[in-house]
């Protein structure tokens, strides 16, 4: 019997922000949650350097509307050189979701390094979903909108909701080059993480929801394994 891929996740919460690259200042969300924030919360609730989340599809089952929201924010990160905050202190808006609820479809794809069977890693997946473990609070686009997050009932039903995305961000493909050493991260192998250097790199796909469903291309993931370098059994 084949192994079985699939996993869903319910998620909600009572804000979300999925902000948009080209807006570099005020934060302005994607009127859906994005491929990369759903992996985030995929992976917040389970994740082991010997597998992957592909998202398939992302349900809207509520979406409450948007809305303008001041927050106050640093003008520049925090570094090694303390700052006075009440100097570097900004008053930003941001247009952000409300009262948003997902359902998110993925797969799971084995690392080539893997040695134990797909079946083990989604049982483990499953269990955590259902009590509600996490390794750490999963969010919706920022740190600040706490996303709920359990097993669906198998009654959930996408709004009757049609329209075109446009460009939207898929995910960053990290890409190892020390001629570009940009930033560090770290890369998963047969032999262990080791630590190395290079730059992150956007890819973007035409995005639309066709009744209240975002279906994401599985070409971008055989693009960004490609750029990463990162091998599938």
């Amino acid at each position: 019997m084949k192994d079985r891929t699939h996993a869903q996740v319910k998620v909600s919460g009572e804000f979300a922000c999925f902000s948009r690259p080209e807006f570099k200042v005020e934060r302005v969300s994607y009127p859906v949650m994005t491929p990369s924030a759903a992996r985030g919360v995929l992976e917040a609730i389970f994740w082991k350097p010997e597998f992957r989340w592909e998202i398939r599809e992302i349900r809207v089952l509520s979406h409450g509307g948007e809305f303008v929201l001041l927050r106050n924010e640093l003008e520049e990160r925090q570094g090694q050189t303390p700052i006075w905050v009440e100097e570097k202190r900004q008053q930003r808006a941001s247009l952000v979701l409300t009262n948003v609820a997902y359902l998110i479809l993925a797969d799971l794809r084995l690392a080539a390094h893997a040695d134990a069977p797909l079946a083990k890693y989604l049982s483990q997946f499953e269990r955590r979903l259902e009590r509600g473990q996490c390794h750490h609070q999963p969010y919706l686009g920022t740190r600040e909108f706490a996303a709920r997050f359990e097993p669906p009932d198998g009654k959930e039903e996408p709004l009757p909701w049609d329209q075109e995305l446009g460009t939207m961000l898929f995910d960053l493909a990290f890409r190892e080059d020390p001629q570009r050493g940009e930033m560090t991260f770290l890369r998963h192998g047969p032999h262990g993480a080791r630590e190395v250097r290079g730059f992150a790199e956007a890819l973007f796909f035409p995005a639309r929801l066709i009744g209240g469903v975002l279906e994401v291309p599985p070409g971008m993931y055989q693009e960004l394994y490609r750029l990463e370098g990162w091998h599938v059994k």
